[in-house]
């Protein structure tokens, strides 16, 4: 069983900054991808930041310089660091990670599990 927690959503200011943090437990053996994503209601959910096992990183074109993803690969966690924010940045935050699983590992089996966190809700005034 591997999960992710999110924490470090709240109320902010338009112009102000905000940290988002998640960590992965349970189960793991290592883990691909992890992204922030976000979603308002009635709206799809929208990837926001990623960033890969190797290093590389991609932000959505909204985010403009922004925002800054910074992963730690030996505590498994992530992080999104946020600027000047506006009120279109208004959404519950998701943490997602392809994990593998320890468990299938050792089996062989190599396929990473899609993981999500439970969501953070980031609200920008104005």
């Amino acid at each position: 069983q591997v999960q992710l927690v999110e924490s470090g959503g709240g109320l902010v200011e338009v112009g102000g900054s905000l940290r988002l943090s998640c960590a992965a437990s349970g189960n793991i053996f290592s883990i691909n991808t992890m992204s922030w994503y976000r979603q308002v209601p009635g709206k799809q959910r929208e990837l926001v930041a990623s960033s890969k096992k190797g290093g590389t990183t991609n932000y959505a074109d909204f985010v403009e310089g922004r925002f800054t993803i910074s992963r730690d690969s030996a505590k498994h966690t992530v992080d999104l660091q946020m600027t000047s924010l506006e009120p279109e940045d208004t959404a519950v935050y998701y943490c997602y990670a392809e994990i593998l699983p320890f468990s299938d590992a050792i089996m062989g089996r190599l396929a990473s599990v899609e993981v999500w966190g439970q969501g953070t809700l980031v609200t920008v005034s104005a």
